[in-house]
């Protein structure tokens, strides 16, 4: 099978999956920004005038996750590359890290969208994007959760978990591509087969790895994941924190309505309780990765509630 990419060839196809406008590929552009001596994050910058919206991928995901959400909003903007994801260099031993992975974005907004009208954080993304507002108020005027918050339903997130945690090397990309498409039902061939190019590498001996550094042995996940959850829990104080005199930086979270959904309906009462004014929009035909599953509603939501005066 043919494995020929190029990151920005690709477009048209999102386009006449979702019935997208398309006059020929759209102006993106990979840049690099320092966070540290030797290291850098990556990021994706669509459009030539000043951003207008930050957007940061899940776990085991990348900027390029965006891309048909991207094209539907047809606005500036940027989507990076978290730590140890895509084409960004990895912190050191911390992959469960929303604070530590917010002090890095800090520094890539600062650089590339300082002036963004709201940020949009899926999942692990969406836990660094609380960190980050609390951090850099500034930065982060308004805020869209996407089917994530502090509280994580581990037996909701078990096949997340499964997949990100499978075989570490594949034989070929047809190998690659066919686990994705087991744990992926509700989505097209085309559309993953897109997913696995952005996030995968070929090996020198022909072999095909994932790009993000996500995956580990069973009893170093536990350890990880023992570490991470207490930390994700604390970002409960921080999200409460956006809506207090003086801050006040609105909150939008999407809820995919499939049963791959991680939000149960007490994790959307408990957002409700820690923040009252927040809004909910819940969304049919989508589960976790709801700008997979629902690219073009969810960009309807996000350039809606930006363009509202306050919500």
């Amino acid at each position: 099978m043919a494995t020929a990419y190029d990151e920005f060839g690709l477009f048209h196809e999102n386009a006449e999956e979702w019935g997208l406008p398309y006059d020929g590929p759209p102006i993106v552009r990979r840049e690099r920004v320092e966070v540290a001596p030797g290291r850098s994050l990556s990021a994706l910058v669509w459009g030539s005038a000043p951003p207008e919206i930050v957007f940061l991928h899940g776990g085991a995901q990348n900027a390029h996750t965006w891309d048909t959400v991207a094209m539907a909003l047809g606005r500036p903007l940027v989507a990076i590359d978290l730590p140890g994801h895509g084409h960004s260099d990895p912190l050191p031993d911390t992959p469960f890290a929303p604070r530590d992975f917010a002090a890095d974005v800090e520094v890539v907004v600062r650089a590339l969208a300082p002036d963004a009208r709201g940020v949009v954080g899926m999942s692990l993304g969406g836990l660094t994007s609380i960190a980050l507002a609390a951090r850099t108020p500034d930065l982060v005027r308004k805020l869209v959760l996407v089917d994530v918050v502090p509280s994580i339903n581990l037996e909701r997130a078990a096949p997340i978990g499964e997949f990100v945690n499978g075989p570490v090397s594949f034989a070929s990309f047809d190998e690659i591509l066919e686990r994705t498409i087991q744990f992926n039902p509700t989505r097209s061939e085309s559309s993953l087969r897109r997913g696995v190019l952005h996030n995968s590498v070929q090996r020198d001996d022909g072999t095909w790895v994932w790009r993000h550094q996500m995956h580990w042995a069973p009893g170093e996940r536990s350890e990880r994941e023992a570490v991470a959850l207490p930390e994700f829990d604390t970002l409960w104080d921080d999200l409460a924190g956006l809506r207090v005199p003086g801050v006040e930086i609105p909150v939008m979270l999407l809820r995919g309505l499939a049963p791959s959904s991680v939000l149960d309906d007490d994790s959307i009462a408990q957002f409700g309780e820690r923040l009252p004014n927040g809004r909910v929009e819940e969304i049919e035909g989508a589960g976790h990765s709801i700008q997979g599953d629902q690219p073009v509603v969810l960009a309807q939501l996000v350039g809606e509630f930006l363009d509202t005066a306050d919500a």
